[in-house]
């Protein structure tokens, strides 16, 4: 039985720096697992805290448990501080109160520093402190910017959820089954994931190393594995590698058997293209016709899903105030062109003669969805502990809501969600920065992955 309550200064000090904790602290599944290896939070508590979609919510949720959670909680709080690499937050709640010559402690800090501190003052605030770095990937300033360089930023410190992916319920598939892809298979199908980090020093010393993107590729691996999906990994491709790989992934027969397909591509990139490890551009509508119905016909009539985590141009996304009333915004278009042709004919058709009943019809490219981490022309953000926010959003996503959503929801919530967020990098260019999502979508159906699920025959 956990003994009741807090200790009175350590409560002190939690609601001293509480505003300071809501901000900084990541509350990850290592932390979450550390404190419950100390029996200071439950399972039901740790599922709950990892419910919550943002990391302040977290915190939030967190340390509103801990003062309950018996004289160890706080000890045991501080020393996840320090497995997790968070030794800032954990000195900032040992250090002892200054007192008064009365002997009366001095009122906590202001959580910021006053308004005339200098540009200076705050950058060195910040270089000093312990939180992961927020990375302009930029090149240096005796280099001259190439057009095309991509611009991808590292600037917060929220952390991907590992939270168990949520199974969806024989009533939901049964209910659901009949309006959308079919779904069946185990596993659903194969998943390829391309994630280049390091970027050869001569064939490309304008791209610097997307640091944090290790991340990105594992969590990807572990969401789509459990998600039923048979992954593989490369990382660190050329352009002609990542070609080849392609390639031999659109022509695998096992295809036949599986009703779905899944390709993430993250690296550095342009609109239309990203970057090879030897500064050579893979074209994306090329990526797209290798999986149309003419060049993939083992997939026709079956989902193929894309997410590109990549910038799309080197403007960064500053914000702006949202004004008084109702919010209005306004998405971009989606709307592509018709894959086919109006007017023409089958020619090899004609040459037959039309023997026998004619075969039904496909557009050249159909049954796509594809998400991009930014809009066209700007860049996507990385932080290079945790990863990239579009990432770290669809994976929480897809872990909690794929069991009741189909995708093209769940890629409006990860719009949303990649809206509400912005950079924390005080004393930079990039504080307060934004980045907004988007996907295309050529799907005719619902696309359910029905999680854990398997029909009974």
């Amino acid at each position: 039985m956990l003994e009741c309550g807090m200790l009175e200064r350590d409560r002190c000090a939690l609601r001293r720096r509480s505003a300071i904790l809501c901000k900084q602290l990541v509350v990850d599944e290592l932390l979450i697992q550390s404190l419950q290896a100390d029996n200071i939070l439950t399972e039901s508590m740790a599922e709950n805290i990892m419910a919550e979609q943002t990391s302040q919510k977290r915190s939030w949720r967190l340390l509103l448990l801990l003062p309950k959670r018996g004289p160890r909680a706080f000890s045991s709080f501080c020393s996840a501080l320090q497995e997790t690499e968070q030794q800032h937050l954990n000195e900032l709640l040992t250090q002892s109160p200054e007192k008064k010559k009365d002997g009366k402690e001095t009122p906590a800090e202001p959580e910021e520093e006053p308004v005339m501190q200098t540009t200076e003052k705050k950058r060195k605030r910040f270089v000093d402190s312990s939180l992961p770095l927020p990375t302009q990937e930029v090149i240096d300033a005796k280099r001259a910017r190439t057009r095309a360089e991509s611009m991808e930023f590292s600037l917060d410190t929220d952390s991907p959820i590992n939270t168990p992916v949520l199974p969806c319920t024989s009533d939901f598939y049964l209910s659901h089954c009949q309006q959308s892809y079919r779904m069946n298979s185990s596993p659903r199908g194969l998943a390829l994931v391309i994630s280049n980090v390091t970027f050869d020093l001569c064939a490309a010393p304008d791209l610097d190393p997307r640091k944090g993107g290790e991340v990105d590729d594992e969590v990807l691996r572990k969401v789509f594995t459990e998600l039923d999906y048979l992954v593989t990994v490369h990382r660190d491709l050329t352009a002609q590698g990542m070609r080849a790989c392609i390639e031999n992934f659109c022509r695998r027969p096992d295809h036949r058997t599986m009703d779905s397909s899944v390709v993430c591509l993250l690296s550095h990139g342009v609109e239309g293209a990203i970057y090879g490890t030897d500064g050579q551009l893979l074209q994306l509508d090329w990526v797209f016709e290798s999986f149309d119905n003419a060049h993939c016909p083992l997939l026709q009539n079956k989902p193929k899903m894309f997410f590109i985590q990549a910038c799309r141009g080197e403007e960064m996304d500053c914000g702006v105030e949202q004004i008084d009333g109702p919010a209005r915004t306004c998405s971009p278009s989606c709307e592509q062109r018709d894959a086919g042709r109006e007017g023409q004919g089958d020619a090899n058709s004609r040459q037959r003669g039309d023997v026998g009943r004619p075969r039904i019809k496909l557009p050249q490219r159909s049954d796509m969805i594809c998400g991009f981490a930014s809009l066209k022309g700007t860049a996507a953000m990385r932080n290079t502990k945790r990863g990239s926010w579009f990432i770290q959003e669809l994976n929480t996503t897809l872990r909690l809501h794929a069991r009741d959503k189909h995708l093209a929801d769940i890629m409006v919530q990860v719009n949303g969600h990649i809206k509400e967020r912005e950079g924390y990098a005080p004393g930079t260019a990039h504080h307060r920065c934004k980045e907004m999502s988007e996907f295309t979508s050529s799907l005719c159906k619902d696309l359910y992955l029905f999680p854990k699920y398997q029909p009974q025959y």
